[in-house]
């Protein structure tokens, strides 16, 4: 597949650091802005990313469109572009790269596929990818996902898993089970624990029994508060995918109720670069625990 020009939908965090990667090797990256925030359109900006203004010229003009969004917009997103698809006749390839169950990937594969364009599946783990050697593993599936791999000569790292829709989306979702559910059953463990008064006792016995996962956490958790709005609908897409095998679904439900409380803290509500430096997973729990007053027996609501 020749790749000469990428259609990001949309350059927030991952998006815009995806389509820096392309454009510093030599591709031509767009994104439709119509309707995004300031903030949004400044990061694609500083990344040379070209707005087109309408979904149906970003169809026109891109080789691929890569959909990297919060989970609760990727149907809507992947049914933008199968009406602009629709209407254009034209046929870029759709990568879906977002944080959803291989449920939701099949009704967007159905979406995309009825209005005669391609899609190929693709997970992401790993933050956004500052260079080559990020660490950023792009997982894709499906019958053309090997045509995708072409963007391994630009920056990405894609790893062909299969030729079938809803391997990668699944592959993602177990592993973040593991990260991101850890990482909420662990804010919510050490903030029970100040809660309780016994903060500095379980910290002590983590340091004494468990130094290698207390350190694993706690890097975890003082980066998490400005994401946590964004993993509340990716633990919900866990859960389903859990609840579709005949799993209990109701752990990773748990973890989407604990990062819609962190989502509403005064942590939760600031963006990545403005956060303050130094944040510690100490300051999370008591801001979650000043969140949560009903905790401390206080009464509080």
């Amino acid at each position: 597949m020749d790749i000469q020009t990428v259609g990001i939908l949309s350059p927030g965090d991952m998006g815009h650091a995806i389509g820096t990667v392309l454009k510093q090797a030599g591709l031509r990256v767009i994104s439709c802005l119509q309707d995004r925030s300031t903030r949004t359109r400044e990061l694609a900006r500083k990344a040379g990313i070209v707005d087109v203004e309408t979904d149906e010229a970003l169809v026109r003009e891109a080789d691929i469109v890569l959909s990297v969004l919060v989970p609760a917009q990727a149907v809507a997103t992947a049914g933008r572009i199968a009406k602009a698809v629709r209407a254009t006749g034209s046929r870029p390839l759709f990568a879906d790269c977002n944080a959803i169950s291989p449920r939701t990937m099949q009704a967007i594969n159905q979406l995309v596929t009825d209005a005669e364009a391609d899609i190929v599946d693709i997970g992401i783990i790993g933050g956004p990818p500052r260079s080559k050697d990020a660490g950023t593993r792009l997982y894709a599936s499906g019958p053309r996902a090997a045509e995708v791999a072409a963007l391994n000569n630009y920056g990405l790292n894609i790893r062909v898993l299969g030729d079938q829709i809803g391997q990668a989306s699944g592959l993602k979702m177990c592993y973040a089970s593991l990260t991101k559910g850890l990482t909420a059953l662990a804010t919510e463990a050490l903030t029970a624990g100040q809660a309780l008064g016994i903060g500095e006792a379980l910290t002590s016995e983590l340091q004494q029994s468990q130094a290698t996962l207390l350190s694993m956490i706690e890097r975890q958790i003082s980066g998490m508060p400005p994401k946590a709005y964004r993993w509340v609908g990716e633990m919900e897409e866990i859960a389903q995918t859990f609840g579709d095998l005949g799993l209990p679904p109701q752990m990773l439900q748990g973890a989407a109720n604990v990062y819609h409380l962190v989502e509403q803290t005064e942590l939760g509500s600031e963006i990545p670069e403005q956060r303050r430096l130094g944040t510690t997973r100490d300051e999370v729990t008591t801001i979650l625990n000043t969140s949560l007053g009903h905790l401390k027996g206080d009464g509080k609501k």
